[in-house]
């Protein structure tokens, strides 16, 4: 008895069920707002920035290709001589003027750090009574406009006796309602439970502070430092008036001010190379600590 054998057939191979791939087109409407946005907003951009570009080209060029329109900014003869006669002269010297500014700008930005620091310590952790009405009160003093201040300020440093010293400059802003407010919101961030923890195994209030909330708070400190500096920097009308009878207190602004005055509307060039000096530590603290003020600033914006 012979035995057969049977072979089925092979089954298909299964088709590919996948949707045939679309041919990439461009999205030209698309692709179009892209081109248009960029364009607009580097146009954008030159508008903003060209008095900066004004000021800083004009600074190296000579007074005759400056006054002259349209100024020679592209093609001019630039010069240092401008910014060397600005730093020389001796008429309005800027060398004091640059160190009275890095006075003020540092001194505010310490008092500023320690006293924001202190405070939204003890309104976030401490327990106390009135701690929201104490806030709030801080939150009140940013809603005073700056030159309803300026005659109390400029009454109670003169009846001091201090309108001749430096401290004049800064006495009045070493505490300032918005810095307490960012760190509040920075120090709100922090695990109660933790600071539970630490008062349980000893740690004091200082204690806890400076070796475990501000290490943790860095971009926050960071932020208020740079913000703070740059508002002692700029301050312009509280040092022109508590130091208008004492030119060895002048500030680079006051100073590029009364450089403007001494020379008469015919040293333009002189003027822009000042004025140019005083850019250069703002724009190198908005340039190299915009990552921190952005990090420091959305502080607590966000859970």
């Amino acid at each position: 008895m012979s035995q057969t054998t049977t072979t089925r057939p092979a089954a298909p191979a299964p088709a590919d069920r996948r949707p045939p791939a679309r041919p990439r087109t461009v999205d030209r409407p698309r692709r179009a707002v892209g081109v248009f946005t960029y364009v607009w907003l580097v146009l954008l951009a030159v508008v903003l920035l060209f008095p900066v570009l004004m000021t800083v080209v004009g600074g190296f060029l000579p007074e005759g290709q400056l006054v002259r329109q349209p100024p020679a900014l592209v093609g001019g003869e630039y010069s240092l001589d401008n910014y060397l006669a600005a730093w020389q002269q001796t008429v309005v010297p800027l060398l004091p003027a640059f160190t009275n500014s890095l006075f003020v700008g540092g001194l505010i930005m310490l008092g500023h750090l320690v006293t924001s620091c202190l405070a939204a310590y003890a309104i976030v952790f401490v327990r106390m009574p009135l701690r929201k009405p104490i806030f709030w009160l801080f939150m009140a003093t940013i809603m005073v406009p700056y030159e309803a201040i300026v005659v109390p300020n400029a009454l109670f440093i003169r009846s001091m006796g201090l309108e001749d010293s430096q401290w004049s400059l800064v006495l009045p802003f070493l505490a300032n309602g918005f810095g307490v407010f960012l760190m509040r919101q920075a120090f709100r961030q922090f695990p109660e439970e933790l600071h539970h923890a630490a008062l349980i195994d000893g740690c004091g209030h200082l204690r806890f502070l400076f070796t475990i909330v501000l290490p943790s708070t860095r971009p926050a400190l960071t932020a208020l430092a740079v913000w703070s500096f740059l508002q002692g920097w700029n301050m312009y009308f509280w040092p022109l008036i508590i130091s208008s009878s004492n030119n060895s207190m002048n500030t680079l602004q006051t100073a590029v001010f009364a450089l403007k005055n001494n020379g008469n509307g015919t040293q333009q060039a002189l003027v822009l190379a000042g004025v140019t000096i005083t850019l250069i530590p703002t724009l190198l603290l908005v340039i190299f600590g915009q990552r921190w003020l952005v990090r420091g600033f959305m502080a607590g914006a966000v859970k």
